[in-house]
């Protein structure tokens, strides 16, 4: 598995520098510092507004009781793109604004969900004072207000 890593390190740096000279060629030098620059700076804002909307989807789902395995997934995809941002290069660029787009998360993520299976082992529920058969045996239960942090 190191081995793969190490080749596929290998041959996207290869890549890379390759896109670099043929852009460069192309377009000359400045240009295509510049877009790179741009392309950093536009996957960075990008990068914000989608990861402040799925960690409050994320919020969401937790307090509504729902498995968020759809959010998580968006996260570590979100994740993934930001760490392909700080590396410079037109190819890890274009992978990463696609990975920030949501059309591309959704069908990555159905690819993996055919594939994946999800046990859930934890159960939850809402349950209010008079329904908990704990709570009528002389346990005091304190509300967020009642409570304060030493």
């Amino acid at each position: 598995m190191a081995r793969f890593f190490a080749v596929g390190l290998l041959v996207l740096t290869i890549t890379e520098i390759a896109l670099f000279i043929k852009v460069g060629q192309w377009i000359g030098v400045f240009p295509t510092l510049a877009l790179i620059i741009l392309a950093a700076i536009a996957g960075m804002m990008l990068l914000r507004l989608q990861g402040l909307a799925v960690l409050s989807q994320l919020r969401n789902n937790m307090s509504s009781g729902r498995m968020p395995g759809r959010t998580i997934a968006d996260t570590m995809m979100i994740g993934l793109a930001g760490m392909l941002l700080i590396i410079p290069g037109f190819l890890s660029d274009a992978v990463a604004l696609a990975l920030l787009l949501p059309p591309v998360r959704n069908w990555i993520y159905g690819g993996l969900a055919r594939r994946v299976k999800v046990v859930e082992t934890a159960t939850y529920r809402n349950t209010t004072r008079g329904d908990d058969p704990r709570l009528n045996d002389g346990t005091i239960d304190l509300d967020e207000d009642d409570y304060r942090p030493r």
